[in-house]
């Protein structure tokens, strides 16, 4: 009877040892199991990382804050598209744009605009970029290197480009006005405020500055205040006769300066020399029975000798050379006129805190960008009309050039010198290689 017992105990253990083994080998089989099952997932997001940078798995394009820079990086025109299709589709409140991060190269005086590096994006510009709307060219004048392909949309280096050089312009107005008019009154009166105009529905204030894409800004502004449907309808006499654009100057005080803290400021400006002969060539050199009369003749009877009596009598036919001894003479036989009057004396950059510098040879690109981030419609882009003298070529360079030669040295110097203040505060090169 006890071996009986004894044999059966025997047994017991025989069987827990050979079931013991499958037991650990069943162990054995689960953690390997996990094991590669925890390898096979960690493949899995290695790749999905590397194809969309910085996103975690199951998030979209607008959720990565590096999708774009990396894009940026492997230089991917269509990828950039589809990135800017994503990233550049709402729009950044209109006071936020001026306050973009300064980079470490900033903008000289008398020199081209600094370059930005697309690589080196900060996390404010990424910021911005997410959050931008989408910017499409509808016109001939547009330089094709602003876009990546054939649909029109800005590509993000050029973005970002944008978006700093209209800081480093802020940036450079400010430094500028703190050297040379740190001493003025910080009193803004209606006189400050006189060239600039109000669109109440868009919480927007334009400086007009004639000869730079005034005419077409005010055709367009007419459209923003529902004062017309399209700018093509606005003729030239509309434009400039009817008033119906509203200045800031008709407002009470209070009403100026809630306009000029809260809206956004506008102003575009062009180079000083080829700007003076523009104007020059269009109320001098075509027929102009208004600027002859008024201008023309105390012209003509001051600066030519031997005028003849039709000279004096219409005012027609003044010469670049007297319009030029003119504008430099401080005894004028007649005042100045906002045609050629410095674009700082007009808009006061140094009293009014502008959020937009446009310029007017980078004009439709600029303004384009513009609309879209105060809200226009989509279908609202600024025209391309040329009103007065519509088959004369536009004053270029060359032309600019051209008519300076009728003029000596030392009068190009002193025509420099007399808009030196715009060529400083806005950036612009020296036109000619001999100016000091």
């Amino acid at each position: 009877m006890l071996w009986m017992k004894w044999k059966m105990v025997v047994d017991s253990l025989r069987g827990r040892r050979r079931r013991l083994p499958c037991f650990l080998w069943f162990l054995l089989l689960f953690a390997v199991g996990g094991l590669v099952l925890f390898i096979h997932q960690q493949d899995l997001s290695d790749m999905v990382q590397q194809q969309l940078p910085g996103m975690m798995l199951g998030s979209t394009p607008r959720q990565s804050r590096e999708t774009l820079s990396t894009q940026d990086r492997e230089g991917s025109k269509s990828d950039n598209h589809q990135a800017t299709e994503g990233i550049l589709s709402s729009l950044v409140p209109p006071m936020q744009f001026p306050h973009f991060e300064s980079s470490r190269q900033t903008a000289t005086p008398g020199s081209p605009e600094q370059d930005v590096d697309p690589h080196h994006v900060s996390k404010r510009q990424r910021k911005l970029l997410k959050t931008s709307p989408q910017i499409s060219h509808t016109t001939n004048n547009v330089s094709s290197s602003l876009t990546s392909s054939s649909s029109g949309v800005l590509c993000p280096e050029t973005w970002i480009k944008l978006l700093k050089q209209l800081e480093d312009r802020k940036k450079l107005m400010k430094e500028i006005c703190a050297k040379y008019k740190s001493s003025i009154s910080r009193t803004i009166t209606r006189h400050h405020v006189k060239y600039l105009f109000v669109v109440d529905k868009y919480k927007l204030l334009y400086c007009q500055v004639p000869k730079a894409g005034c005419s077409n800004w005010k055709r367009t502004l007419m459209v923003l205040a529902g004062q017309a449907y399209n700018t093509q309808s606005i003729k030239h006499d509309t434009v400039h006769y009817d008033h119906r654009l509203k200045k800031l100057d008709s407002f009470d005080q209070k009403g100026i300066m809630h306009r000029l803290k809260t809206y956004t400021k506008v102003m575009f400006v062009r180079e000083p020399l080829e700007r003076m002969v523009s104007a020059y060539r269009d109320k001098f050199g075509n027929p102009n029975n208004y600027y002859h009369s008024l201008f023309g003749k105390p012209i003509i009877s001051k600066y030519r000798a031997n005028a003849s009596l039709e000279a004096l009598r219409t005012g027609n036919g003044v010469t670049f050379k007297e319009f030029v001894q003119y504008l430099l003479d401080v005894h004028r036989p007649v005042g100045m006129d906002i045609h050629w009057e410095q674009a700082n004396q007009l808009c006061n950059p140094c009293l009014i805190d502008y959020d937009f510098i446009g310029k007017f040879e980078t004009m439709y690109e600029e303004s384009d960008f513009f609309l879209r981030l105060i809200g226009a419609p989509q279908n609202l882009t600024l025209p391309s009309f040329k009103d007065r003298n519509p088959t004369e070529t536009r004053t270029s360079t060359q032309v600019t050039q051209s008519y300076f030669s009728e003029v000596s040295m030392m009068e190009r110097q002193r025509v420099y010198d007399f808009y030196y203040m715009d060529y400083l505060m806005f950036n612009y090169s020296k036109p000619f290689k001999d100016l000091y």
